[in-house]
């Protein structure tokens, strides 16, 4: 593969000339100094370094005999000839049970090596150590390869090599203590060896000993091995120092379709897509007639994930049909993932249909692509599809569908799921376990969504932010509070819905403070103002009765969306200035942004507090003669609310009666607390009858009717009320309020005594009560009293 020419490679790198640019690489390189893990080179023992092949990384070879030592060293005689041929036989099995990841037959083949005595042997051991690395079985290998007497190379490899491809926070640093334990034996490392240690710092995202390693590859002057070298622009890339990735890049002698894939997929894991097309323009000007383009094809697809770059994505695709591409599997599974993150499903269904070859990744990218776009069912029926057809999932094809489950709360197949997710041992995959946590917690199963998150040790942003928010979308935010400092406590960096969550959790206990210092914390993590952030915090400080600062934070929004717009407007109504919240309206129509159906209800709402009932009337039509929404249930909740309000019972009686749509209790509940309010008797026993024939459960309902009764005279019909409430087993709710003094919070339950100033408050409420009395104050009868009274009624009735 040819170098870059000299001009694209100043237009890349901005710097004048590349020996300034050799200079300040080996200054930059050197500077770094101390290499005090490593033991100094011993350059008269420095190994032949070979080129990387067909096989693993740990550049295991059966038929080497440099590794073998005096345990292995056989003499070849007549009557050990057998034995010696036996043995390489064993070897050549267990090395083709490695590659095929075949745990159970190569076990009996080291039962059978065990047999011969030989299993202490390097080169035996070597083996063992690869093979058991390979199929997972990390522990066994490290064991192995501790009873190894005289460890080389080869056993370092191995080791390495199978904990840096096992990846992981845990095993990268596994990989760095056994390098070190390595140097310190004055093991001189390999191409094979340098290539884990890159690959391990890479999972870490750091370059702390990977600086460190590429000082020793210069020093070793192993700098320009294909292998390595591509090694370590992998490990500059996925730590974000793409810069630095570009300049090992711009210095290797040769290059191969690796090398140009990880460069491009260095730019396309940043969201730089731009500087990705441009290295992958290079690389078609550059590329040889038959090399394998597919890889870099896939890494510049995998950076197009917007519906900004599908103009883009096309054209890669109509040069793929050109070069005839399209038959590896892994671009059209790449084909596939563009069109559907660019929300052009049609395509990809298209590309998705026309593909012969279908893997696991397809149908994993297909059922993805249905659940990001919306189309939550048609992934799960896809999914069934492909359990149909015979093809075992992946873990990833499982967290789409689990995601599409959550999206439509289709618990009971996201628990089939589970099952199956369990059949195939990816039960402790972290993905796997904060799709189902998420699919619990979205189906308001806390219990089961908890059991999942506690199972996981090593856990991630997003497994907490799908907890948190479990929490905060089933009213249980007091947990997601304690939740959220116990992350912060871990060290976890909240990312943008972890803060909206934690918002709207404050927002819903009225918790000002705490939110305060939620907003601190978006300042201290550089987190914006924009959606979902910005909307989240002028809630918050809405909600909390705090206008001026949720304005302010609403005027430095950018690009405000319709949640903006809903979040300030719904805490205007709330907070009694409705003029100012239809003024917010009006202001949101000339901006050009479109209201939802949650706009409406925030607006007939203001209207409501402020008895506009023809402005209310006007708005409630405009919802689909203008827009085109149709009236839900809160949207006719409302609308009674505006008309009981304004003592228009009759006309609340009417619109109720002449709803289009199954509205259940919600309606007639409205209706009978306006009669209540308004002193219509006659019209509340009409809606509280309403709503015992509905099977009304709640303990307000039976109380307001009974209250209403005792008003009118009728005592049967108390009687009666109390009587069902009993035979249903309704029970009053208990009443719960707190206040906050001096940052701390005090909640009172009615009934309780376990509050350590109980009997201060007691004492002060009959002051207070006997104050009212003195000053000529009338205490009204209330239902608490009617219930009272209405219990022994029923019970005597029961006796």
């Amino acid at each position: 593969m040819k170098r870059l020419p000299q001009e694209v490679l100043k237009s890349m790198i901005k710097a004048p000339a590349m020996k300034a640019i050799k200079k300040k690489i080996q200054k930059d390189i050197y500077r770094l100094g101390s290499i005090n893990h490593f033991t100094d080179l011993d350059r008269e023992s420095s190994a032949i370094r070979q080129k990387p092949g067909l096989e693993e990384h740990s550049g295991l070879e059966i038929s080497r005999t440099t590794t073998q030592d005096k345990q292995c060293s056989i003499s070849i005689k007549e009557t050990e000839l057998i034995s010696f041929t036996h043995t390489s036989t064993l070897l050549k099995e267990l090395t083709h049970h490695s590659q095929q990841r075949n745990l159970v037959a190569g076990r009996a083949v080291h039962a059978q090596i065990i047999k011969t005595g030989t299993s202490t042997c390097t080169q035996h051991a070597n083996v063992l150590v690869n093979f058991y690395s390979k199929c997972g079985q990390l522990p066994k290998a490290h064991s192995i390869f501790k009873a190894i007497i005289c460890k080389d190379v080869v056993s370092w490899n191995s080791l390495i090599t199978g904990y840096s491809q096992n990846g992981g926070i845990s095993s990268s640093h596994i990989v760095m203590q056994l390098f070190r334990e390595m140097r310190a034996q004055n093991i001189l490392p390999n191409a094979y060896t340098l290539a884990g240690i890159f690959k391990a710092e890479s999972s870490l995202q750091s370059c702390t000993v990977g600086r460190q390693t590429h000082a020793l590859v210069v020093k070793m002057s192993s700098f320009g091995d294909i292998y390595v070298d591509t090694s370590l622009v992998g490990m500059y890339c996925k730590a974000g120092l793409v810069e630095d990735g570009l300049k090992v890049f711009a210095l290797m002698p040769e290059r191969n379709t690796y090398t140009w894939s990880t460069m491009v997929s260095g730019y396309a894991t940043r969201g730089r897509v731009e500087e990705a097309v441009k290295v992958f323009k290079l690389f078609l000007r550059e590329k040889e007639e038959e090399s394998d383009s597919d890889y870099v094809f896939t890494a510049v697809l995998s950076s197009l994930a917007e519906t900004l770059y599908v103009g883009l994505g096309r054209q890669i695709h109509c040069i793929t049909f050109k070069s005839g591409l399209l038959g590896f599997v892994a671009l059209s599974n790449a084909l596939v993932t563009m069109y559907s993150k660019c929300e052009s499903l049609t395509e990809a269904c298209k590309m998705f249909d026309s593909s012969g070859d279908r893997n696991s990744i397809t149908w994993s990218a297909m059922v993805t692509g249905y659940s990001q776009n919306g189309e939550s069912l048609e992934a799960v029926k896809l999914f069934s599809r492909m359990f149909s057809a015979g093809i075992k999932p992946s873990e990833y094809t499982i967290v789409g569908v689990l995601n599409a489950c959550s999206d439509i709360s289709y618990v009971e197949v996201g628990k089939q799921l589970h099952s199956f997710l369990l059949k195939l041992g990816f039960e402790n995959h972290l993905f796997a376990t904060t799709a189902l946590v998420d699919m619990y917690a979205k189906g308001g199963c806390l219990a089961d969504a908890r059991k999942g998150f506690d199972c996981l040790q090593e856990r991630d942003v997003a497994l907490w932010t799908s907890i948190i928010s479990g929490y905060v979308q089933n009213a249980d935010n007091e947990e997601a509070l304690i939740l959220y400092c116990e992350m912060k406590t871990q060290g976890i960096i909240p990312n943008e819905p972890t803060i909206a969550s934690i918002l709207k959790a404050c927002s819903s206990l009225a918790t000002l403070e705490l939110g305060k210092q939620v907003h601190g914390h978006t300042i201290k993590h550089g987190f914006g103002l924009e959606v979902p952030i910005g909307s989240a915090l002028s809630t918050m400080y809405s909600k909390c009765g705090i206008l001026e600062d949720g304005n302010l934070v609403f005027r430095r929004t950018p690009n405000k969306d319709v949640v903006s717009w809903n979040a300030m407007i719904s805490g205007l109504s709330h907070n009694g200035q409705g003029d100012e919240a239809l003024e917010l309206f009006e202001e949101m129509l000339v901006e050009g942004t479109e209201p939802d159906d949650v706009t409406f209800v925030n607006i007939i709402s203001a209207c409501s507090h402020k008895g506009f009932v023809e402005r209310g009337w006007s708005y409630f039509h405009m919802m689909s003669d203008q827009f085109g929404i149709n009236p839900k249930v809160d949207h006719y909740a409302c609308m009674v609310d505006l008309l009981s309000r304004a003592g228009q019972l009759k006309e609340a009686k009417e619109f109720i009666e002449s709803a289009s749509i199954d509205h259940g209790l919600c309606l007639w509940r409205i209706l009978l607390s306006a009669c209540k309010n308004h002193g219509n008797c006659e019209l509340g026993a009409y809606a509280g009858e309403k709503l015992m024939a509905l099977g009304s459960r709640e303990s307000s309902t039976y109380v307001q009717l009974s209250g209403i009764y005792t008003a009118l005279g009728r005592m049967r019909d108390v009687e009666r009320i109390w009587k069902l409430m009993k035979e249903n087993g309704v029970s009053k709710e208990v009443g719960c309020s707190w206040i906050e003094l001096k940052n701390q919070y005090h909640v009172f339950v009615v009934g309780d005594t376990m509050h350590p100033r109980i009997e201060e408050t007691k004492d002060l409420v009959s002051l207070v009560s006997t104050q009212m009395l003195e000053e000529g104050f009338v205490t009204v009868l209330d239902s608490s009293y009617v219930e009272e009274e209405g219990t022994q009624l029923c019970n005597s009735l029961l006796v």
